[in-house]
């Protein structure tokens, strides 16, 4: 029997394979572009203590840089994230401004909606997966596929844990 999903297949063959965390991390992000698309991918992981959150996955080092940090956000954004638990969509670079800082910056890369993917670890968010495309790229049918990858992306979340030690 072949699987319904090639795409989550080959994440699992290449996290199987992944001997660093930037390979466990380019696994969860070739599978995200492949299930809800998307021209730049990030991963923002949580530090609980200092209250920020840290990129250690960027395809745009360059505008996104990985000693990039954000502060916890204590906005509708947190509400959909940590509390609801589920994928929060901006659709448009006003919904952006309403929770991000970066508003000028995204518009100038020629994107306009994004998808966070929260992973929730140990009863609280660990990170989240970061992409985003143009305006009113994510509909409500590629907001559902997103949920898809809560799973693979706590598991692309801990490969690159044990993989960094």
């Amino acid at each position: 029997m072949t699987s319904p999903h090639p795409a989550f297949t080959e994440f699992d063959r290449a996290l199987g394979e992944a001997s660093t965390a930037d390979d466990a991390w380019a696994a969860i992000h070739k599978l995200t572009v492949e299930t809800v698309g998307g021209r730049l991918f990030s991963v923002m992981l949580a530090d609980w203590d200092a209250k920020v959150s840290s990129r250690v996955y960027t395809t745009h080092p360059e505008e996104y840089p990985l000693s990039g940090t954000k502060p916890f956000n204590p906005s509708h954004w947190w509400q959909v994230i940590h509390t609801e638990r589920k994928p929060f969509v901006a659709n448009t670079l006003e919904e952006i401004a309403e929770v991000f800082p970066d508003p000028d910056l995204i518009g100038s890369l020629g994107l306009g909606s994004v998808i966070n993917i929260p992973v929730v670890l140990n009863n609280r968010i660990a990170g989240t997966l970061n992409v985003l495309d143009a305006e009113h790229f994510y509909t409500p049918e590629r907001a559902a596929a997103a949920s898809l990858l809560m799973l693979p992306g706590k598991a692309a979340c801990l490969a690159a844990t044990v993989l960094s030690e």
